[in-house]
């Protein structure tokens, strides 16, 4: 216990990724990961996906200025605030639900995430600074298969969050897979549960 005291507290952004705003596996994890946190004195900012109101098309793209919704802005500032950043959500077709890949397309722009590198006269020269370099974030995927066997039949399923999406922007990521979320006993469930406490205490 004097290790969890001694631990630094961090600022947290937790955003649950499920858009069913009906309990879940994942937001029951999402919730014991907050309640510890808070618990052991970390400061946190929570995010429920399905509750944020925003429009999750970018609809021209990165041709024209989409102005972001208050809740997207909220949640850019929280990112600029935090050390941490925890993401749950299921794993559905081997990629996150679509409502939250809208939210990164529509918030992980320049200026948050990372900026471009250019010349003295502005052009682009390529290359990007990472404005989120020195945080830390985990990811919490839940499936309805082993994470094992989606690996082998499909492959990283991870790797667009992981490192197209937080590594981009300079986070060093951490990965809990659970699987299979629906058929688990509750011996393994709970397994999944004293994890996600401890990680939320040590704010990891």
């Amino acid at each position: 216990m004097q290790f969890f005291a001694d631990h630094k507290k961090k600022k947290i952004v937790i955003l649950l990724g499920h858009p069913d705003t009906a309990p879940t596996h994942t937001s029951n994890l999402a919730m014991l990961y907050e309640s510890a946190a808070r618990k052991a004195g970390h400061e946190v900012r929570r995010f429920n996906i399905g509750e944020m109101k925003f429009d999750p098309i970018l609809h021209h793209g990165y041709r024209q200025i989409q102005t972001c919704e208050p809740d997207l802005v909220a949640f850019q500032e929280a990112i600029k605030w935090c050390d941490h950043f925890v993401l749950l959500y299921p794993n559905w077709w081997c990629t996150m639900p679509a409502l939250l890949k809208g939210l990164f397309d529509r918030a992980w722009i320049p200026g948050v995430a990372f900026r471009m590198r250019k010349d003295w006269v502005g052009q682009h020269i390529g290359g990007w600074y990472r404005l989120q370099k020195g945080k830390t974030a985990r990811v919490i995927v839940l499936s309805g298969t082993h994470p094992f066997l989606i690996w082998m039949l499909f492959g990283d399923y991870t790797n667009e969050i992981k490192r197209g999406i937080l590594w981009f922007a300079g986070f060093k990521v951490r990965l809990s897979l659970f699987g299979p979320s629906e058929k688990a006993p509750e011996w393994k469930q709970n397994e999944w549960r004293k994890k996600v406490i401890r990680l939320g205490t040590l704010g990891e």
